[in-house]
């Protein structure tokens, strides 16, 4: 069992991947099987993938709210007229359409929360080919994103409820550009120093939704999260450092969180959630709810 960052890289060491190590302390924190444990993950896995695949198709939100973008984004894709890579906004778009689904109240892979869930899945799925991840390639890359989330989650938050916003997103998307490191062929280290990287720039995140719902500004966040994801790989990648180490970091973003008023924590008494047209929807959702 590890707990900080600097014991997960160290222990490591021990195994043939990150994913190994995850697996083997799942075992020992549950008392399952290895067997157990990788099924559980590949259904997690297959939740993933259909939730991308339904979003992109196209959903609505119960509220109206938001939908239909991941298709947009597809469309766009397929014009060849952007500025950025297809991979890159193929995870966009997959982000996107997790959050979208969990809108509309379908079914998803909290990853690590329900908010954030698209970040994750949409940079691993836009990323296995690229990578030739094959099954048991995408389980690890997951069982990765879930080793650096459980520090993350034991020494801050992961909630934004308690943290803000930096705690959902940013610790999905330090979780993602982690497991895309490794993926891509590099060290425990540098994945520690991706994560190093993304939480220093989501830090201070706050979490306004709109009407208390998480459809605005929720799933254009998990979008952006997931460019941060892959930005953040490539420069661990490239052997760029975090002057401030990895540990330091989740602790800083953990004095953040408490730090943070509590009208920036889910509350929908800060940020978007008070402009004035976001009070005017929250208005016409509650009317049309009585």
């Amino acid at each position: 069992m590890f707990f900080s960052i600097a014991e997960l890289v160290e222990q490591s060491q021990n195994y043939p991947s990150v994913a190994e190590l995850m697996i083997a302390t799942e075992q020992e924190l549950t008392g399952r099987s290895r067997q157990q444990i990788i099924e559980l993950m590949d259904r997690n896995l297959t939740v993933m993938e259909n939730s991308i695949a339904e979003g992109v198709a196209g959903v609505k939100s119960v509220t109206g709210l938001t939908g239909g973008d991941a298709k947009k984004l597809q469309d766009y894709i397929a014009s060849g007229e952007f500025l950025s890579g297809t991979t890159l906004l193929t995870a966009v778009q997959n982000a996107i359409a997790v959050n979208e689904v969990n809108a509309k109240m379908g079914l998803i892979c909290a990853t690590p929360t329900a908010g954030s869930a698209g970040v994750v899945a949409g940079v691993l799925v836009a990323f296995r080919e690229q990578l030739q991840l094959d099954r048991q390639g995408q389980l690890d890359f997951l069982f990765t994103a879930g080793a650096f989330g459980l520090v993350i989650a034991n020494n801050a938050s992961i909630s934004g409820a308690e943290g803000g916003c930096q705690a959902e997103i940013g610790s999905a998307a330090a979780m993602a550009a982690a497991a895309l490191v490794c993926a891509k062929g590099g060290s425990a280290h540098q994945g520690a120093q991706a994560v190093a990287i993304t939480l220093k720039n989501m830090m201070g995140l706050i979490c306004d939704p709109v009407a208390g719902l998480v459809e605005v500004p929720c799933v254009k966040r998990n979008a952006l999260g997931s460019s941060q994801a892959v930005v953040s790989a490539d420069m661990a990648l490239a052997g760029i450092e975090s002057v401030i180490p990895p540990d330091e970091v989740v602790a800083a973003m953990y004095q953040v969180g408490r730090q943070m008023p509590g009208i920036f924590k889910e509350t929908a008494e800060g940020g978007l959630a008070v402009t004035p047209t976001a009070q005017r929807l929250q208005k016409e959702i509650l009317e049309r709810q009585s």
